[in-house]
């Protein structure tokens, strides 16, 4: 069986705040069902979403370093005047402009208040149906590898794999896109944003996470303690997590 993607971790030294900024940039709803701060389409909370992925705020006691992170979010758009719009209104929100050497572009890239990167789009005919967040997007070395391992870890269909970029979506076609990017910028710090995983209805954690690791994941250590969760890396050392059954 193949694990679904529940949510986004978020690690924040102000999980309300950042989620506020999240939940108010994609007009989606904050809750606050504990210590985190969980950002969903808007309405009665559903967790899993049965389309989009959320966004969990989780409080670390560490603010994000200078290296860029190795996931951030593409948002969509759909028109250059929205983009435009989008934008101002993220800038008012307290977003700011990142220059990390994209030179010319058509995309905005900024960061949110703890300054994790993130894209807004040019209009993209692929991206029209996704909701606001077209795509969870990850720098790695080697995206065929990744697509490899992702799409038998979640059960997404690869829709574009290559030497430069692999695109994963789930096969209902519905939601963000999972994409995997070239990248040559070695890792430098702890990941700020990852992915939980959770077992379909009837499956056993245990069982999924064994299986992850006959995939290539391996076991991680971030300190995490006696937690109901495994934490494991995929093949280029991301962290993820794989939640107890809902």
């Amino acid at each position: 069986m193949a694990l679904r993607p529940a949510h986004v971790i978020i690690k924040a030294l102000d999980p309300v705040a950042v989620g506020r900024f999240w939940a108010q940039a994609l007009g989606w709803t904050a809750h606050h069902p504990g210590v985190t701060t969980y950002v969903a389409p808007p309405g009665e909370l559903v967790w899993p979403d049965p389309v989009a992925i959320g966004l969990d705020l989780v409080p670390v006691p560490e603010g994000k370093g200078p290296a860029k992170n190795r996931m951030h979010l593409d948002l969509a758009s759909t028109s250059p005047a929205h983009q435009a719009e989008l934008a101002a209104h993220l800038l008012a929100l307290g977003a700011t402009p990142v220059d990390l050497g994209q030179g010319e572009v058509p995309w905005t890239v900024l960061a949110d208040p703890e300054g994790n990167e993130f894209c807004v789009l040019e209009p993209r005919e692929i991206y029209r149906d996704t909701g606001p967040v077209a795509a969870i997007v990850v720098d790695c070395a080697d995206p065929r590898g990744m697509a490899r391992f992702w799409g038998e870890a979640i059960g997404w269909t690869v829709h574009e794999v290559a030497d430069g970029q692999a695109t994963l979506r789930s096969p209902a076609g519905t939601g963000p896109y999972l994409e995997f990017l070239r990248s040559t910028d070695a890792r430098t710090a702890p990941d700020r944003l990852h992915l939980d995983l959770l077992p379909h209805p009837g499956d056993d954690q245990s069982t999924e996470v064994a299986r992850l690791r006959a995939l290539g994941a391996t076991d991680l250590d971030v300190g995490q303690g006696d937690v109901p969760w495994t934490v494991l890396a995929d093949p280029e050392g991301n962290e993820f997590c794989v939640l107890a059954p809902h």
